[in-house]
């Protein structure tokens, strides 16, 4: 498989008074093309520093890292713009949608800075939410609100996708539906996936697992035959 994004010895540090916290020690990792991957950890792990290292919106404090085998740790801010803005899609724990916009009006704000982006109507469509689009997101269930928040990040057509705790606030069986979604996009767009959870449960949809304690990658897990997200439990 191609590689999309690789680092070596990526880390960031903070500094809080005379204490320097590590929050990324020394990663290092390949993630390859079409993949579908769960970085795995406990709250305080190192995992949505990472998220924000791989998406490009933070910079790290040492190491490399390379997306299609260009460096990003070095890129100006306007690249890492066009970065965030091109390459990557975001799914967030609480959707982050513009409440005074409806369903399909959230999914042109993306679409409209993109460059070769898919078809809204067949995305809402996909996600199964085109009867809803002229709705707002306070007339939306919150498992309906995490889709339009996908369907968002899919319509600009990413090469990968980066979800942070997407059913963190959902119950088991809506959830359940948010990963089949994420892995359809998965399967039926050939894109990289990557959710970072707490969750072990869902670790076991992956073609691998990244674990991660303390702000290290302490192992990372291939998985030979990942199951249906209809096979989770948690």
């Amino acid at each position: 498989m191609d590689t999309i994004l690789s680092a070596k010895s990526l880390s960031r540090f903070y500094q809080m008074g005379e204490v320097q916290v590590k929050a990324l020690d020394g990663a290092d990792f390949e993630i390859y093309q079409g993949e579908f991957v769960v970085v795995l950890g406990p709250s305080g792990s190192g995992k949505s520093t990472m998220l924000n290292m791989i998406g490009g919106m933070d910079k790290p404090s040492a190491g490399e890292i390379y997306y299609k085998g260009k460096p990003m740790h070095n890129a100006s801010e306007q690249q890492r713009t066009q970065y965030r803005r091109n390459a990557v899609g975001f799914v967030f724990q609480f959707y982050n949608l513009m409440p005074n916009l409806t369903a399909m009006e959230n999914v042109q704000l993306t679409v409209e800075i993109a460059r070769k982006p898919l078809n809204i109507r067949s995305i809402l469509e996909e996600v199964g939410l085109l009867d809803r689009a002229s709705h707002f997101p306070s007339q939306l269930s919150g498992g309906q609100q995490q889709r339009v928040a996908i369907a968002r990040a899919i319509a600009k057509n990413p090469d990968m996708l980066l979800c942070d705790e997407p059913t963190g606030a959902l119950d088991f069986s809506t959830g359940v539906q948010v990963l089949k979604l994420l892995k359809t996009f998965n399967n039926k767009h050939g894109k990289t996936v990557i959710i970072i959870t707490h969750n072990a449960g869902i670790a076991k949809i992956a073609n691998r697992v990244f674990h991660m304690r303390d702000g290290k990658i302490t192992r990372i897990e291939s998985i030979a035959k990942p199951v249906s997200p209809e096979e989770v439990e948690w």
